[in-house]
């Protein structure tokens, strides 16, 4: 029997978080919806006045429009119809209203989407074992050695798991199938949404290398400006480069790891298992902040990120020791600062009073705009001893006693 080819899948949700909004709202398919700019835990806003009406039942005329948004938020993701305005994640909503201000504008439901996400990857699982877990709407799996995998270059396994992901949620999703993850990524893309894209290692000329380099993973921004700089636009103009050329202009990695992708090489497995390296929530204000003159506010926003930071941990059974912090500051400015424990902990209260040593290490008389708690070093509880979440704060480090030595308030705000 002759050896079977490698086969790896990258699976892609549909513009996740707004098809999983328009399965609660289906009155909204085929509209242009945009979502972002805060979070709601209940549908209180659009059920006011209407508590009589399922949520399927809401008058369009009762959802918000994104011409009439103020602040600073950035769209999450929006509907396939939205983008055809030139509406995307990470473009400002005020910007996006003037693109398309009849836009519906709906909320994040971060709940809601990790529900889903759980859901969808639990029905891969059940029909190819082998999958790595790549964010809330994405993932590998290897299809090598799953009935199927090798039919039709993959299709037939992949239109089996397309088809029990929207028997089961409703929800759709795009699948590349190739060699290796750096092709299936770039192949998921071909034929969004609801699509089936199939590579093999000889159409590696017509399908990969007349595309733009910043279609491969890992090739940013500003690599790709130096890469233009240099008369390289396609990724077929980037496999004509020598190694050596390569390593000259981006140096030994870098300009190794291009020559490689540009000719579609990647050895990366499909990881089964990935630890987090940290657990961390933030937050941009609708208005910038001062430390002072909004004490009260900020003080409650600290808190109940630390809290959310603690819940996570304990939901998913992490403990840590390094607490950290990151602001951001009217002038786009960043800054972090973080402690290490002597002991790994989950408890609020001490990433509460860590993170708040941490601030007292940062200036805080510029406004702020965006405020963030990160715990490191985790382990699972299970190799730490069962925590308590209400045990006392850990001892004090040297580090520690000496700040609150100072005799500075430990609640900046």
């Amino acid at each position: 029997m002759s050896e079977k080819i490698r086969r790896i899948a990258h699976l892609d949700m549909d513009a996740f978080y707004a098809s999983v909004e328009l399965l609660r709202y289906p009155q909204l398919k085929g509209l242009p919806v945009v979502i972002g700019g805060g979070r709601r835990p209940v549908d209180a806003a659009l059920t006011d006045g209407q508590s009589e009406l399922p949520l399927h039942r809401i008058a369009l005329d009762a959802f918000p429009r994104l011409k009439d948004y103020t602040g600073r938020g950035v769209i999450t993701t929006a509907t396939y119809a939205a983008r055809q305005f030139g509406v995307g994640s990470a473009l400002g909503l005020m910007k996006a209203a003037k693109l398309c201000p009849q836009a519906i504008l709906l909320p994040v439901d971060f709940a809601e989407y990790r529900k889903y996400s759980r859901a969808f990857k639990a029905i891969i699982l059940e029909i190819a074992p082998l999958m790595e877990d790549r964010g809330v709407d994405e993932v590998y799996i290897d299809f090598t050695d799953v009935p199927g995998g090798q039919r039709e270059g993959g299709r037939v396994l992949a239109r089996l798991i397309q088809k029990a992901i929207f028997d089961q949620t409703g929800l759709t999703c795009s699948v590349g199938v190739a060699p290796n993850k750096l092709l299936a990524k770039m192949a998921s893309e071909f034929n969004k949404p609801k699509g089936i894209s199939i590579v093999h290692e000889e159409d590696l000329a017509d399908k990969i290398w007349p595309l733009a380099c910043r279609k491969i993973n890992g090739i940013g921004p500003k690599a790709d400006e130096k890469l233009q700089g240099l008369g390289i636009q396609t990724i077929g103009q980037l496999a004509q480069q020598e190694l050596g050329w390569l390593i000259d202009h981006f140096g030994q990695k870098t300009g190794a790891w291009m020559f490689d992708a540009a000719h579609g090489r990647d050895t990366r497995p499909v990881v089964l298992e990935s630890e987090p390296v940290s657990i961390s929530r933030e937050t941009t204000f609708d208005r910038d902040l001062h430390a002072v003159r909004d004490k009260a506010e900020l003080g409650a926003i600290f808190t109940r990120l630390c809290q959310q930071v603690a819940d996570d941990l304990q939901r998913k059974g992490y403990a840590g020791k390094t607490i950290g912090i990151k602001l951001r500051y009217s002038d786009f400015k960043g800054v972090t600062r973080d402690q290490t424990l002597e002991r790994h902990i989950a408890d609020a209260k001490t990433i509460r009073h860590t993170a708040g040593l941490c601030l007292k290490r940062v200036p805080l008389t510029q406004r702020l705009r965006l405020l963030g708690v990160r715990v490191g070093s985790l382990v699972k509880t299970d190799t730490t001893g069962a925590l308590d979440p209400n045990a006392a704060a850990t001892p004090l480090s040297s580090a520690q006693r000496a700040a609150d030595a100072t005799g500075i308030p430990d609640q900046l705000f």
